[in-house]
């Protein structure tokens, strides 16, 4: 199938993962401030490594864990552990919409980490989008504000784990198969979360203990969703669409926590999203 013969599929699935990832933050949020912030991510992963064993184990079998860069994708489990323990973490302070504007500087971290680290060119351009980016940031958690916190840090470290951890993802994509690189990632967090939640243990009841259960098959559907629209349309056409998780953050802290951004805040998140957009399209007319 043509990639772009039916971006329209690929715009609806690129909106429902959006959505799902947002629902996603919302239950993560909700479980930590009730329950201890091990024990959620413990669920997270544990839930999405039994899931994807029973979706993808029957037909792949040893496959599925089968790796010719084992350390990569150890350091990729790790990174990405470090992102959830963060942006969960900072989600106990931070309302949603605004945590998830810090969370999407990761693409723009990666412009200068593959300047600095893999020594690629980087243009005017770029930089540009990164400088807007960091200002939208300011606007979010602006000198003065409620969100001019140390945890405020929390989210822009999960950032900078999630930037480090999309480039080692790019580097396994030439050797490594998707699901087994998602497998990886969430066995890795399963095994390491496993070894850390007796000290922290709590049992939850029936409602908490479901969403405690699911919230990693939530995650998983996410991810999915945003993989399968890239069969129908160009990353390009798409990579603006990836910021309605954005808009889907903030309606989902409103609705579920009362919690929506002042004026200045929402000007900040649209000027995140105008750094990712102009990055894309430097990117694009480059190209």
């Amino acid at each position: 199938m043509n990639t772009a013969s039916h971006p329209f599929h690929g715009i609806l699935l690129i909106l429902a993962a959006g959505l799902i990832l947002a629902s996603h933050d919302g239950i993560a949020k909700y479980l930590a401030l009730g329950h201890p912030l091990i024990l959620v991510i413990w669920g997270r992963y544990l839930s999405q490594s039994v899931v994807m064993l029973l979706l993808f184990g029957p037909r792949r079998g040893l496959d599925i864990v089968r790796t010719q860069r084992p350390v990569l994708q150890l350091v990729r489990g790790l990174c990405l552990v470090a992102v959830s323990l963060l942006f969960v973490s900072g989600l106990r302070h931070i309302p949603i919409g605004e945590a998830t504007a810090v969370l999407f500087l990761a693409p723009l971290f990666i412009t200068g980490l593959s300047a600095t680290l893999l020594r690629e060119r980087v243009s005017a351009g770029q930089w540009g989008a990164v400088v807007l980016g960091m200002l939208g940031v300011l606007a979010i958690v602006r000198p003065g504000g409620a969100l001019f916190t140390p945890a405020a840090l929390l989210p822009l470290g999960a950032a900078l784990c999630l930037a480090v951890f999309m480039l080692l993802t790019r580097r396994l994509s030439e050797t490594d198969d998707p699901v087994t690189c998602n497998f990886l990632s969430s066995l890795v967090g399963s095994l390491l979360m496993s070894l850390l939640v007796p000290f922290y243990w709590e049992t939850p009841d029936l409602h908490d203990g479901l969403l405690l259960s699911g919230v990693g098959g939530v995650a998983m559907c996410g991810h999915l969703l945003l993989s399968h629209a890239y069969r129908y349309a160009s990353a390009a056409t798409l990579a603006p669409f990836t910021y309605s998780q954005l808009v889907f953050a903030v309606l989902v802290g409103g609705i579920a926590f009362g919690h929506m951004p002042d004026g200045v805040a929402l000007l900040g998140i649209a000027v995140v999203i105008a750094s990712g957009v102009l990055s894309v399209w430097v990117q694009r007319r480059a190209a």
